[in-house]
């Protein structure tokens, strides 16, 4: 599967939810895409079904491939703690998620694009890596010759994201400290991680 690079209203329809941020279609037609929308909704979906969509979903919403799913699945199943919400931190703790809680970029993949092309520093070095995972004590910024970028700037004068706990925000340099890996009821998104556990254990 390559990266999804389609229509998101047509993916946040598929679930019900804006998954990928605010979405005026979604709130308009608030069913299923296709000329079975309304049908799909109503029909009952079966126990796997419901695993492999919530699944569906956290690879959309963090912008995942089904290999690196899979393979952050294994690390968090490795883990000490609850599988499911290690998973869940793994993921927060990526690079690119990172630089959209902090609201340097205004969405995951626009927040994956800086980081592909050399605008965000780790601890002062370029770092191009979007699935770099953030260790406690990390410091995010943005390189000095982008801060005036046009995306960048207009992001965090809107600050929309609300401020995270496990995150620390200094707005005269531009940078955010990777604190800790967050709590379950810290990460707002709705993703029931459980049948995703169950979908793997089969």
């Amino acid at each position: 599967m390559a990266r999804y690079r389609g229509p998101q209203s047509r993916i946040a329809r598929k679930f019900g939810e804006p998954i990928f941020g605010p979405d005026k279609v979604l709130e308009k037609k608030n069913f299923p895409p296709g000329f079975h929308g309304l049908a799909s909704r109503r029909r009952k979906k079966s126990e796997y079904g419901l695993q492999l969509r919530e699944k569906q979903k956290a690879k959309y919403m963090y912008g995942v491939l089904e290999r690196q799913f899979s393979n952050l699945f294994k690390k968090a199943s490795a883990s000490k703690g609850v599988t499911g919400e290690v998973l869940l931190q793994l993921l927060e703790a990526r690079l690119d998620n990172v630089v959209f809680r902090l609201g340097i970029a205004p969405t995951r993949s626009a927040a994956r694009q800086l980081v592909s092309h050399k605008h965000i520093t780790v601890n002062g070095e370029v770092v191009n890596i979007p699935s770099y995972h953030l260790r406690a004590g990390e410091v995010v910024g943005v390189r000095e010759k982008s801060k005036s970028l046009e995306v960048i700037t207009a992001s965090v004068n809107s600050r929309r994201h609300s401020k995270f706990a496990w995150l620390e925000w200094d707005s005269a340099q531009l940078t955010g400290k990777f604190l800790a890996r967050p709590e379950r009821s810290e990460i707002p998104e709705n993703i029931k991680e459980q049948l995703i556990v169950e979908l793997y254990s089969k």
